[in-house]
């Protein structure tokens, strides 16, 4: 069941890691729950799927071209999904525009494992 589980979430990055390289806001904000939350760094909380789609739309009109995330750490709590990684933000010629760790709670709901809090702070020294 957990292999079966960590596919899953393996398959959600894919799909919003290959819809943000598509320019897909949409496809973006499809993997997180309705009442789902961005908590990003020097910025307020971002409530809702639209907000989000907003936000990440905002991000790739910025020049982010792609997001990787890699988990290195999946805690598996009942119909929660507590994940820890690395993400990177690259621009189109792949270039690093922002490097750190990330926090994301799942939740399995409407047959899917939806991003219900995700929280990501940068490396980078602040400029």
């Amino acid at each position: 069941m957990m292999n079966a589980i960590h596919a899953a979430i393996l398959a959600a990055h894919h799909r919003l890691m290959t819809s943000f390289a598509q320019g897909d806001a949409v496809g973006v904000a499809a993997v997180y729950g309705e009442d789902g939350h961005l908590l990003p760094a020097y910025s307020a909380a971002i409530r809702g799927r639209s907000a989000i789609q907003a936000f990440w739309q905002g991000c790739m009109d910025m020049g982010i071209c792609a997001m990787q995330r890699t988990p290195s750490e999946v805690d598996f709590l009942g119909d929660t999904v507590n994940e820890m990684g690395e993400y990177r933000f690259l621009d189109r010629h792949g270039r690093v525009l922002d490097v750190g760790k990330y926090i994301i709670i799942r939740k399995y709901q409407h047959g899917q494992w939806q991003i219900q809090r995700d929280m990501w702070t940068s490396n980078l020294p602040a400029r």
